[in-house]
This record gives structure tokens, C-alpha cells and sequence, in this order.
């Protein structure tokens, strides 16, 4: 597959942004896909954060699978990350804002001391069609925010509020701006973080193909009456066409839909709960977490 180079200039004037607003907020919510709790994370935000106190939600969680999601959050509460799996369109409320109270209890309890009541601000952050939007239209109880299925839906930064105590601030999808790592990038793209039009569909649905014949070759097999898990490549797609008849005129292939439908039904979770990535695969330096951001896992 052609590596992936997709860094728009909106990307980099997001990013200005970012910096400015987070000088602005108590707490950071970020938000990343659990199916990859590696690449759909962006490194930058390390940085940009710096000592800001920070909540990891890994979202889509109905969607990974349950053991490895498990590992994921004993690996972030063992580098000091407050962690918790989400659907952001079915989270139980309460229990979130607890989460985000405790986080910000020292700062109330501060600006208590001095007299003042304070409006607790925080920023939600997050590659692009990770559900953000979605996730703030939970939390305040009514669509205010825009969603959809693709990315780059939200344009512009928006203050929300969610409640006498707590404003939100909804950003755009701040993409991986390096895409170095060309196997984080490729499986960004698997998710639709990356629009499709700016793709070739049929290299990106033959690699997805091989990853999940690598990760879960039975359900490959099952999904798509495929009878030998070694196929890898042209050989594999080949097989997946005629276990589910994507045939045209003359018998020929149909690559075509054949890819459509491999991208279709993994993003939409038929082929079962998969995650892609494990901590012991993803780790490297610059994973190290924030000091001091309160430690904890929980399944909301």
C-alpha cells in the first residue's frame, strides 16, 4: 500500500488553536477509538497539554474487544492516566461527570476558598470521527453538536454548556500530523479517520483484509467463506469474493464491491469485537503519559 500523507493545512491551524484554547480549561477529555487505543491517539497532545490534568476516554468500546480493552486501561492507569471505556451514544452520564468532577475538585476547592464559585471549563480533544460530538450531545442531554459518520464534521470551536458548574469546549478532529508510523496511519484510515476520497480504497481494503487474517482468522473466515486461512494478499480477496459471490459478468472478480463491503462491514463491527493493537506492540518513548493526572479504569 502507498503511504499515507494527508496533513491539510485546517490540521496545522487546528493545532494553533488547540495551544491557545487549553491555557483556557482546568481538564482535558480526550477521546480515542478503542479498536486502536495507539494510533488513534495524537502525540502532540503530550506536549500541548503539558501538566493540564487530563481524562482518556476510549470510545467505541461496544465495538473492541473486552479482554484487550482490559489491558489497554491497566496500561494507562500504570502510567498515571485516568481511563475509562465508553459508547459515547450510550454512556450513563452521571458517572462521567463524576469522573470529570473529581478531576477538577482541587481547582473548585481553591477558588471555594477565595470565595468564588467556579464554572469549571474543559476542552474535548481527538482525532477526527473518534465521536466527539457525539459524546457532548450525551452529556448535555439534547443535540447541540454536529455528528456524523465521516470525519471533519465539526469546523469550528464551540463553548457548550453542560451544566451550572461545567462548559465544554467542542474542537475539530486534530488528525496524527506526522503519519510516520505508516501502520498507525493505515489503520487510521481503516476507521474512516481519514476521508476516503483521498484514498486508494482498493490497496486500503486489501491491507485491512491481511490485518484481520493475521488478528482473528476465524471470523475471516466465517464472514467472508473463506476455507483457507493462509491466504494472504490478491489470493485472500480472490476467496472472499467467491465465498460471498461478489462475481460480475463472465465470473471476473468484483474488486469493487468486494472492497466496499470489507471496509463497510468492519467499520460497522459484523466481523465481531476487534482491537487491533496491543500495548506490548504500541509502546515506545514518547507514550509516556502526564504525571500526576489521577490513575483509575472503569467500563461506562
Amino acid at each position: 500500500m502507498n503511504n499515507i500523507n494527508w496533513y491539510p493545512g485546517h490540521m496545522a491551524k487546528t493545532k494553533r488553536q488547540l495551544e491557545e484554547q487549553i491555557r483556557r480549561v482546568d481538564l482535558v477529555i480526550e477521546l480515542c477509538d478503542a479498536r486502536l487505543p495507539f494510533s488513534s491517539r495524537n502525540p502532540d497532545l503530550n506536549r500541548l497539554i503539558g501538566h493540564k490534568k487530563r481524562v482518556l476516554f476510549l470510545n467505541k468500546a461496544d465495538l473492541a474487544d473486552p479482554g484487550m480493552s482490559q489491558q489497554w486501561l491497566r496500561f494507562f492507569r500504570d502510567r498515571g492516566t485516568e481511563a475509562a471505556l465508553i459508547q459515547a451514544k450510550a454512556f450513563r452520564v452521571k458517572e462521567i461527570l463524576g469522573i470529570l468532577e473529581s478531576q477538577t475538585r482541587e481547582a473548585v476547592e481553591k477558588a471555594a476558598a477565595k470565595g468564588v464559585r467556579k464554572t469549571v471549563r474543559m476542552m474535548v480533544v481527538g482525532v477526527p470521527n473518534v465521536g466527539k460530538s457525539t459524546f457532548i450531545n450525551r452529556l448535555h442531554g439534547g443535540t447541540i453538536a454536529k455528528t456524523g459518520d465521516r470525519p471533519g464534521v465539526t469546523k469550528a470551536n464551540q463553548w457548550i454548556k453542560i451544566s451550572d458548574w461545567l462548559e465544554l469546549l467542542d474542537t475539530p478532529g486534530m488528525l496524527w500530523p506526522r503519519l510516520d508510523d505508516q501502520l498507525a496511519a493505515r489503520r487510521l484510515c481503516y476507521l474512516g479517520t481519514v476521508k476516503d476520497d483521498v484514498l486508494d480504497l482498493d490497496d486500503l481494503a486489501l491491507s485491512l483484509l491481511n490485518d484481520l487474517a493475521e488478528t482473528v482468522p476465524d471470523r475471516v473466515c466465517e464472514r467472508f467463506r473463506v476455507e483457507d486461512p493462509s491466504l494472504r494478499g490478491l489470493e485472500l480477496m480472490e476467496a472472499v469474493c467467491r465465498g460471498r459471490g461478489f462475481l460480475v459478468r463472465g465470473g471476473e472478480y468484483d474488486y469493487e464491491r468486494c472492497c466496499s463491503v470489507v471496509l463497510d462491514e468492519f467499520r460497522g463491527g459484523k466481523l465481531g469485537r476487534i482491537t487491533l493493537e496491543r500495548p506490548e506492540e504500541r509502546t515506545h518513548g514518547d507514550e509516556k503519559e502526564q504525571a500526576g493526572a489521577g490513575a483509575g479504569a472503569a467500563d461506562l
